[in-house]
Order: structure tokens, then sequence, then C-alpha cells
């Protein structure tokens, strides 16, 4: 049997999972990797793997796909590392620069400007470093770690998963476990016991994570930030959001992956 590839972003959200993909004792053959969402859902697109943990919004982009049952990042509340930084209130933002490195953030940040917040700025693309270019009427999109490293920096700091449940009192879904064809019935079982190994190996998790985050509480972000469990009201959430995405799409054409 040929090994079942599986990709997953390298983020410290990200680590429950691999935990569990790194200790569960596997039968079946199992590969995986982990690299940047827009680099994963390439991999996943061009079939180079076979499930990976990408954002939702490139389901849009999906003619068939396959939701691994009960998993994925999302957040109930505020999520800490996808947020809008700034030195002024959003209001008074004319440009926002939008994070390189996932796309679901960026039309999240664009449904929240015309829906909640009911501004409309200058989106701005960026590259490596544009965090220090966050200043004056310029607000930024940043995710990952390096949000939960500018968590003090600056004045104003707006969490789109906080603001998207005061638009619609839901939860919100950042990424998902996908594949683009049904995922065999040996390899979904024990992937979904690797991932319950993983969550359930939290306190472990967070003891080896917290040595690499000097700067982050380890443990307040994955068990009050990050909301690992995809339920009824998290699926109803992404229904919502592929809505506003084409919503949006029509005002702010984006291309989904970089």
């Amino acid at each position: 049997m040929s090994k079942y590839k599986i990709a997953s972003v390298s983020y410290l959200n990200s680590k429950p999972f691999l935990y569990g993909l790194k200790n569960y004792p596997f039968k079946s053959e199992i590969k995986y990797s982990v690299d940047t969402p827009a680099n994963i859902s390439k991999q996943l697109l061009n079939g180079e793997v076979d499930l990976a943990l990408i954002p939702v919004a490139v389901l849009t982009q999906m003619k068939e796909y396959y939701l691994l049952d009960g998993f994925c990042i999302g957040a109930i509340g505020p999520v800490q590392s996808v947020c809008l930084f700034a030195e002024q209130p959003i209001e008074k933002c004319h440009t926002i620069l939008l994070d390189y490195q996932s796309r679901t953030s960026v039309i999240l940040t664009k449904i929240l400007t015309q829906k909640h917040w009911k501004i409309f700025p200058h989106f701005v693309s960026t590259q490596e470093g544009y965090e220090k270019t966050i200043k004056g009427e310029t607000a930024g999109l940043v995710i990952g770690d390096r949000a939960l490293e500018l968590k003090n920096k600056f004045p104003f700091v707006y969490d789109l998963s906080a603001e998207w449940k005061k638009m619609t009192s839901l939860p919100f879904v950042f990424a998902a476990w996908i594949s683009t064809n049904k995922i065999p019935e040996e390899i979904s079982e024990e992937l979904i016991k690797a991932f319950e190994l993983g969550l359930n190996s939290m306190n472990k998790v967070i003891a080896e994570e917290q040595k690499n985050y000097s700067g982050i509480d380890v443990k307040d972000y994955l068990t009050n930030g990050i909301d690992f469990i995809l339920d009824a009201e998290k699926i109803k959430s992404m229904n919502l959001f592929l809505e506003y995405l084409k919503e949006v799409e029509m005002i702010w054409p984006v291309e989904l992956l970089n």
C-alpha cells in the first residue's frame, strides 16, 4: 500500500494534531509534512498530498471535497492569532495590509469591513516583513504565531474571530481537514484516534511548546483561543462564511492562493 500523504500548517495552533501524528502507532503507512496554509492548499489541489489542514476559503476552488469529521482549527470567541493591528480605530484606517500566508483571514477581513464595520478601505497585498509598516492610518492583518507576538504592541487590536461572533453569534472555522477523494475508512479511523491522542495530550503539548514560545502563553492560547472540535455550529458558520465570500468577491476580487 502506498503512503497516505498528509499536510498540516506548522503554526502553534496545529501542534496538538502534529503531536498525535507523531505519537500514534499507525498500522497504515502515513507520511506527514508541514508548510504554510497557501502552500499546502496548492499541494492538495495539485494532488501532491491526500489530506490537508487547509483554509476554508479554498473550498470554493474545489469541485468536490471531503471533510474529516470532528476536527478543525476554530474559535468560539477571541482566537488571539488572527488580528487586525492598528495605531488608530479601524474606522479611521484608510489602508489595510493583508497577510500573505492565508486567504481565509483575508476574506474574513473583507467581510467584516463591509458588513460589520461598514468601511471600504484600500487593501494591499504584502510580503515578509510588512508588519513593520503598520502605522498611522495603515492597519495590518497578521495571522499565526506572528500575531501572538504582536499582541501587546499596538493600541488597537481587532480579533477577527471575536468580531465575527459579534456579527453572527457563531463560532468561526479557519481551517479544516480536507481531502479531494473520499478518505479510506481504515485511514479515517486511525487519523481520528491520532488526533484524539493529540488533544487528550494537551498538557504534554503545552509543556513541550512553551519552551519554544517564551513570549506567548501557550496554555491560554491552545485551551482558550483555539477550539479544535468541528461541530454543527461550526459547520453552519463555515457555510455562512462561504456565502459571504461570494458576495465580497464581487466587490473585491482576490486570489485565494498565493
